[in-house]
Parts: C-alpha cells; sequence; structure tokens
C-alpha cells in the first residue's frame, strides 16, 4: 500500500541558516513538499531566509549559543561532526539531509529512512583541501585534523539510506570517496524570475560569482582585458583584492547586487562567462533561463547542463589563452538562439525536481514497508 507521505514525521537537516543561497532554495522546496517537517541545523540567523523556512521549528545546535558564532561559524569546523551528531531526532519517520558539509552524519533513529540530498562531498576535506587552506605550514598544521575529518565523512555516510546527488559529477564523487551509489536529481532554476527580454543586447559579457579561488574568476578578467571585451563582474569575497588588482580599463567590478537588478544584467549580457568547475552551477541556468548563452569550462555541472553549439561554448583548457578562444569561438559562430537557451533551462524547473523527489522517497518508503512487513514475527498459527 502507497506511503502517505503527509501523515510522516519529517526532519529536515540543513548544514546552516546564515543566507539565501541556492543550497536555501533548495531547502525552501522541501519546506513545500512537507509542510509539517521541523528544520535542524547548526547556525540559524533568523531572518535571513524565506518566510517558508523562518516560520518552521527550527531546532539549532549547541555551537548556535556560542559569542559570534553566526559571525565566525566557519571557525568551528572541528566541532561540527560533534554538533550535528548532539541533535536529538528521536520519534521522526523521514530524515531528508540537505548537506555540502556534516548534515548527512546527523544519527537518525533506528526506523527512520535517511536520505541525503548531497550538493558535495566535503570539498576541504578531501580533493580542494589545499585551495581552502593553502600549503606549507598551515596546511601541515591542519593535516591531523583533515585527516580526522576524512575518516569521519566516511563513517558517517553509512548512516545514509540512500543518497541523492545533485550532478553526475557530484554522483562520481561520492562513489568514489564513500563507495555508495546514488540518484541523480538536478536542482531548479527560478524560470520565473529569470527570462528572456525584447531588445538590443548589452555590449558586454557578465561574470555573476563569489570570489573564491577555486571559481578562477581571474581567467574571464584576463582574457577579456587581453581581448579588449567589456566585462561586468558581480559578487565579492576573499579574492576580491586579487582579482581587482587584474581588472582594467574593460572590467568592471560592481560588488554584490540586489536580487533585483540581476535578471536585467542576465538577460542583457552577450554570454555569461563560467570559468571554475562546480558541483552543479545554477548561474549558467540562470543565463540560459534568460535567454544567454554560456561560455563555460567543459567539466562539472556546466558539462550537464550546457549544451555545446546550442546554448554555449566549452572551453577545455584552463588557462587565460583558453578562455580567450572561446569567446573568439564564441563570437565567429552565428547568433545563438534566446529560445533554445530558454528551453534548455524549462527542463530544470521546480515542478520537475519536486516530482522526482516524491517519486523516490516514495518508492524507498514502500520498499522499506515492505521489507519490513517481510522481517516481522510470524503468528504462532502458522506453525501449527
Amino acid at each position: 500500500m502507497p506511503t502517505d507521505l503527509s501523515r510522516l514525521k519529517v526532519a529536515i537537516v540543513h548544514d546552516w541558516l546564515v543566507s539565501a543561497r541556492g543550497g536555501e532554495r533548495v531547502l525552501n522546496a522541501l519546506c513545500e513538499l512537507f509542510p509539517q517537517a521541523e528544520i535542524f541545523t547548526l547556525f540559524h540567523e533568523p531572518g535571513t531566509n524565506s518566510p517558508q523556512i523562518e516560520n518552521r521549528v527550527i531546532h539549532t545546535s549547541f555551537l548556535n549559543r556560542l559569542p559570534l558564532a553566526k559571525r565566525f561559524y566557519r571557525h568551528l569546523l572541528p566541532l561540527f561532526p560533534l554538533a550535528i551528531e548532539q541533535m536529538s531526532l528521536k520519534d521522526f519517520d523521514l530524515v531528508l539531509s540537505s548537506s555540502h558539509c556534516v548534515s548527512k552524519g546527523v544519527i537518525p533513529p533506528p526506523g527512520a529512512l535517511h536520505v541525503s540530498y548531497c550538493y558535495t562531498t566535503m570539498r576541504y576535506a578531501w580533493d580542494q583541501s589545499e585551495q581552502y587552506f593553502g600549503s606549507g605550514w598551515k596546511r601541515t598544521l591542519v593535516a591531523p585534523f583533515l585527516h580526522y575529518l576524512r575518516m569521519w565523512d566516511v563513517t558517517s555516510s553509512a548512516r545514509v539510506d540512500h543518497f541523492v546527488a545533485i550532478s553526475q559529477f557530484i554522483s562520481k564523487r561520492i562513489e568514489k570517496y564513500y563507495r555508495r551509489k546514488s540518484e541523480v536529481i538536478y536542482p531548479f532554476v527560478d524560470l520565473q524570475r529569470f527570462a528572456p527580454v525584447a531588445g538590443e543586447r548589452g555590449d558586454y559579457y557578465l561574470v555573476v560569482s563569489a570570489f573564491a579561488p577555486y571559481k578562477r574568476i581571474e581567467l574571464a578578467v584576463q582574457a577579456c582585458e587581453r581581448l579588449g571585451r567589456q566585462l561586468i563582474v558581480v559578487g565579492d569575497g576573499q579574492d576580491a583584492p586579487r582579482l581587482k588588482s587584474l581588472g582594467g580599463s574593460t572590467t568592471r567590478f560592481l560588488g554584490n547586487l540586489p536580487d533585483a537588478e540581476l535578471p536585467d544584467l542576465f538577460a542583457g549580457a552577450k554570454a555569461v562567462l563560467f570559468p571554475g568547475i562546480e558541483d552543479f552551477g545554477i548561474v549558467p541556468l540562470e543565463a540560459m533561463a534568460s535567454g544567454t548563452p554560456v561560455i563555460a569550462y567543459g567539466k562539472g555541472g556546466a558539462s550537464e547542463t550546457v549544451v555545446d553549439g546550442v546554448t554555449g561554448v566549452f572551453f577545455h583548457d584552463a588557462s587565460v589563452d583558453g578562455m580567450a578562444k572561446a569567446i573568439e569561438r564564441f563570437e565567429s559562430l552565428p547568433k545563438f538562439s534566446p529560445t533554445a537557451c530558454r528551453e534548455r533551462a524549462e527542463f530544470f524547473s521546480k515542478a520537475r525536481f519536486q516530482n522526482e523527489l516524491l517519486g523516490l522517497l516514495g518508492k524507498l518508503l514502500n520498499q522499506q514497508a515492505d521489507a519490513d512487513h517481510a522481517s516481522s514475527p510470524r503468528s504462532p498459527d502458522m506453525y501449527v
């Protein structure tokens, strides 16, 4: 008999709630599916998210009570595993972990189904530890902790009954580091917020990104400076001083902009430049939803969303030369169709995401119910 999801007691475990970014948009969609769900998180800054999230029962960890914890929470990383394990999920039927750090390591009740929607394996513990912690003495200092964190990360993955990855790229990482299979259910783009507009496009390329080293924004800045192309860069972060030092007369840094200003920038750009390797990457989808093509490095999530030659152009040489050649190739091709870009983005709708997730959860819960029934004690009468 199909499981009635509305009758389940549901816990959604999210790493932290201190801003509203891509993971929080997914969390909002999960809250729409499960209006009865309670949220468990390490840190919560009230007012940073939608009413759909803020109006829930939100349980925080003991770390949330430390002075300045919500401002300097990343420095508390060594305590994250302990904090997530201290959360009590007693009596919940379904645990959904929305995880890019430690939330998948929560300890579920024995009879609950734990499904983890995994944005990425823990980057700083595995393949990007050098980018986060550098090299030399700093790397040596954190090495013992990273060793522990990797062991905890693998061990805690056994607490997940079923992994769902945001892309094939992440599915492969889950198999590599956790030795677990996973289903792929792509996230979604806000198709109402981003849309093509009539009229001529502006004479600029666009980058929208956090300023982190692994984003490789410098490739876009230096390539456009070399070619004399206008570039608008939206965002901010730890890498800002270095990136701004690379800019010249053709590059404009606008900092972080209000969400309301982004759709027009996307719709007016010649193309959006996406030089980094992302786990999924929502920016290319926001560009295509706006009818704007994408020039992207052909690895990671972008390789699963952008269609080379139809909705954008890939480059495979991660250098300034490679980026510059990709821009020149883009400019040599016939004009890209805004309709084709939009149609590609429409596949990644919120309705598709929610329907696929509900279908999977229903199947898993029914399988669990069948297994529980098959293993339940037999009536004494059957032995007579």
